[in-house]
């Protein structure tokens, strides 16, 4: 999906104001999505059905798709204006929709294996507010769907010729970062993404086949497996250790097995990354057999985060994402989220700097940590665990129970840890809070980019002379870390919250 050199024409605001359809085979994609949520129970139907008649009413279902897309192709319009799309839809539910280019945060252009064979794309408009893109298209020709990128990129002003869009500063693509195979591969071992498989693979086979046979399907390959393991390991005669030995090969075969997941689904998702600035814009490229190409303003970033887990610190990398306020289905993230899925640190630092707002600095000069006792506040979820499950252990295995106790000094350890290293940091343009020990992260914000404050205290931390700043932005991920100003000296959160509300009060919102 890489944009020509020569680039293709731009589509232009043409004097008649002409309409424009979908490409022709745009009702094929349309039927293909809408299939995909069907397949799974026809497929069903066709493996344990009896071979009757009734067994030809869901292709009755998958003609009236085929009518349906069809439609959808015929009764869709869409119109480059001045400043704006405009979208017409619908014969009998008519449906007419002006989109201004300057509302349009995100532009997503997707590509499958299908798209590519057929030279299109699909293409999503995305803005910060609802729960569906603004306009979406399936499908545009590869060359109409970068040329609307492109148009969107300058909000509407055509650049006359080919020569001319490579000399507009704002047209000339600077290359940030791109990711070679290598660092892909350390992706995958640093990720746990073949975790997320296996467990979706659990899921799918307990939903799909019943349960006693599931049960007893995993149960006979652990027991094969194991059996191997405990065979081999008695042919080398370590007697009561074989057991032992066993255990352990079977866990390293499950950590390679899972690791090897999770490189593989890396390779598929970021082979190819890359990351570019078209003038003011971001547009990031990615993928194997699906094309992802996603393009944001820099303006729109609300948050960041730099995630940084103890396989990254032995391969000294980590990860840079953002949050951008744009609507997203959940199963279909799309907006631009990863700035470096892996780098050096002192790559995503300077990346981080380069894209920051003139005038602020990253990292920042000086941290400041957090009360003297945090690390108690820290501590105490944990002592009042280790002693829960303690007595419950207890009760139930006799005195073998009290060795849940030895948690407590981890715990101890763990909570002494995490406070020496937390902290935050603030000056005229950021607020920065870094929090973790074992899996570290970074996360800032522009102080423009705050959208609302929280003091917070909980009767402990009242008791405990502490205090929290909870600070909320747009786009924010809900698995994603938050950015909260943890357990300060009461009168120092205070006086943390009112300056900030000052600010945020007098200063006018920046998306």
């Amino acid at each position: 999906m890489t944009e020509p050199s020569s680039g293709p024409p731009l589509l232009a605001a043409d004097p008649g104001r002409a309409e424009r359809r979908l490409h022709p085979w745009s009702w094929l994609f349309v039927l293909v999505q809408q299939l995909k949520q069907f397949v799974v129970p026809l497929v069903a139907l066709l493996v344990l059905g009896r071979g009757d008649r009734y067994m030809l009413y869901p292709l009755i279902g998958v003609g009236v798709l085929a009518l349906i897309s069809v439609w959808q192709y015929f009764t869709y319009r869409y119109r480059i204006a001045d400043d704006s799309l405009v979208v017409r839809s619908g014969v009998f539910e008519r449906s007419l929709r002006q989109i201004p280019f300057a509302r349009i945060h995100n532009v997503a252009l997707h590509q499958s294996l299908l798209h590519r064979l057929f030279g299109v794309a699909e293409v999503r408009l995305e803005s910060a507010g609802g729960q569906k893109p603004e306009a979406q298209m399936r499908v545009l020709q590869l060359a109409d769907a970068l040329a609307l990128e492109r148009l969107i990129r300058h909000r509407g002003v055509v650049v006359a010729d080919a020569q001319a869009a490579q000399a507009n500063p704002e047209d000339a693509a600077e290359t940030l970062l791109s990711l070679p195979t290598a660092e892909v591969v350390r992706l995958g071992l640093v990720s746990n993404r073949g975790m997320v498989v296996v467990a979706g693979a659990f899921a799918l086979s307990w939903q799909v086949f019943p349960d006693d046979v599931v049960e007893d399907g995993f149960r006979r390959i652990g027991r094969d497996v194991f059996g191997y393991a405990s065979q081999y390991a008695g042919e080398l005669q370590l007697g009561w250790a074989a057991t032992g030995v066993a255990a352990l090969a079977v866990v390293l075969l499950a950590v390679v097995v899972l690791r090897a997941f999770s490189v593989a689904i890396a390779l598929v998702q970021f082979h190819g990354f890359t990351l570019q600035a078209h003038g003011r814009r971001l547009t990031v490229e990615r993928g194997l057999l699906t094309r992802l190409r996603t393009s944001a303003s820099r303006r729109r970033i609300q948050a960041w985060t730099l995630e940084e887990g103890l396989l990254h610190r032995l391969l000294r990398r980590r990860g840079l994402h953002v949050d951008i306020a744009v609507s997203e289905q959940q199963n279909e993230r799309r907006a631009l989220r990863e700035l470096a899925p892996i780098a050096t640190p002192g790559a995503c630092d300077a990346l981080v700097q380069r894209l920051l707002p003139r005038g602020a600095a990253w990292p920042p000069p000086a941290w400041r940590s957090l009360h003297p006792h945090a690390w108690l506040r820290l501590w105490l979820p944990g002592l009042l665990l280790s002693g829960l499950a303690t007595a419950g252990l207890t009760w139930r295995f006799g005195a073998l129970g009290l060795l849940a106790l030895a948690w407590i000094p981890w715990a101890a350890f763990a909570a002494r840890q995490h406070a020496r290293r937390a902290g935050y940091a603030r000056d005229a343009h950021l607020v920065a809070v870094r929090e973790g020990w074992w899996s570290r992260h970074w996360r800032f914000a522009e102080i423009d980019k705050l959208q609302a404050l929280q003091f917070r205290q909980s009767p402990l931390d009242r008791r405990m002379g502490m205090a929290s700043v909870w600070l909320d932005t747009a786009g924010a991920g809900s698995m994603g870390p938050p950015l909260r100003v943890r357990l300060l000296p009461e009168a120092q959160a205070r006086e943390l919250y009112d300056s900030l509300s000052r600010i945020v009060a007098a200063r006018p919102l920046r998306w």
